[in-house]
């Protein structure tokens, strides 16, 4: 309000970026309802190994850098440096409603998946699909854009117009294909093996993450085969699936999910890891503006299917959360603290249970508290 009224000069995060950082490099930006953060880290860092020296900015922390962003600089070969950004649809500044990644003039873009979300300031899908229209509108001629063959949305984006070569993955008939278990795949373009993927990551979303990183690495030079030994050494990102401590057996996992189909597929990838016969217990805080409004909150109990049983934590909710999860009758728990949430799980918990607290947010420390419990009942180790 003072700039304002002092007629000061002023700017948005995204377009001072893009015209101080951006502005003469390779912009590879990463886009989608889901899984941005972990697939610009896997784009990244294949360009990395490639020898690349690519700047990022990264809504997380890479575990294979220890940051969430970097310069780059100019390697051997390049016209320009590259950089790979997390491009977010959420709108740039209160005085500019457009996406924050119509700043961003990618040359590589990727779109891994939409679907409604940030109630907040969309109305509908159809807005959504507008902004990313946009995007695409800002990728020239020569650039390419990598789009996930198994999402109609995104086709239906694509139909509004696109000027750039496209390339397509996950589907049967994409470009960039996978066969194989998620945790050891082979990689096909346009039929053909190009490389195989062995890694300690699970779960589909990841394997399509994958894929989308090495069409867009492609772009800039890097052969499929070099790409999927990259992410045989990938190490995944802080807060997706990230182990934060093991007591009795009992595995405590801390992972940002926070929309219906993000807690969905992290469920999902948990239990093709750890099985049928362990059991999964959801800890899960619906902190997101989407998530509070309560617009999804008819599609939790879908999202907590393969949870054995689920423990929401309802602070700040204006809607009810205990209404939401009858579905699931004694597996769905709720509390208003964090304190009674442990409690509740503490009281729950078997050895050899996994426990995965899900949260676009810090869950006031819940990991710990757990962690501190479980040795406190169990004893240490």
């Amino acid at each position: 309000e003072a700039i304002l009224d002092q007629g000061l000069p002023y700017t948005s995060g995204p377009q001072w970026l893009a015209e101080n950082v951006l502005q003469g490099r390779h912009v590879l930006a990463v886009a989608g309802t889901h899984g941005k953060t972990t697939t610009t880290s896997m784009l990244a860092w294949v360009l990395e190994c490639a020898g690349l020296a690519p700047g990022f900015l990264v809504g997380g922390v890479p575990l294979d850098f220890g940051v969430s962003a970097r310069l780059g600089a100019l390697a051997a070969g390049q016209e320009r440096p590259l950089f790979v950004i997390e491009a977010d649809e959420y709108d740039t500044a209160f005085f500019d409603k457009r996406s924050k990644f119509v700043h961003y003039r990618p040359r590589t873009a990727v779109l891994n998946n939409l679907e409604f979300d940030h109630a907040d300031i969309f109305p509908d899908l159809a807005a959504i699909e507008r902004q990313f229209h946009h995007l695409l509108r800002t990728v020239p001629a020569t650039g390419r854009v990598v789009s996930n063959g198994l999402e109609e949305a995104l086709a239906r984006v694509l139909h509004q117009g696109c000027w750039s070569e496209v390339r397509s993955f996950g589907s049967a008939v994409s470009d960039f294909t996978a066969q194989g278990l998620h945790h050891a795949f082979d990689v096909l373009r346009a039929g053909q093996v190009v490389g195989r993927v062995e890694w300690a990551l699970s779960g589909e979303h990841n394997q399509l993450n994958a894929l989308a990183a090495i069409a867009a690495a492609e772009h800039v030079g890097v052969a499929p085969a070099t790409a999927c030994v990259a992410l045989g050494r990938f190490q995944n990102v802080r807060r997706r699936m990230e182990l934060r401590g093991t007591v009795a057996g009992i595995a405590v996992y801390d992972d940002f999910a926070h929309h219906p189909t993000a807690i969905r597929t992290t469920l999902d990838g948990l239990r093709q890891q750890v099985g049928q016969q362990r059991r999964i217990l959801a800890v899960f805080e619906p902190r997101s503006n989407t998530m509070k409004l309560g617009t999804m909150k008819a599609q939790l109990p879908w999202a907590l299917k393969e949870a054995d049983l689920a423990f929401c934590h309802t602070a700040g909710l204006d809607w009810d959360a205990a209404q939401a999860l009858e579905p699931l009758g004694d597996a769905g728990l709720t509390a208003g603290d964090i304190a009674t949430v442990v409690q509740q799980v503490l009281a729950a918990v078997r050895p050899g249970d996994a426990i995965v607290c899900m949260s676009n947010g810090g869950f006031g420390g819940i990991h710990m508290q757990l962690l501190q419990a479980l040795a406190a009942r169990f004893g240490p180790g």
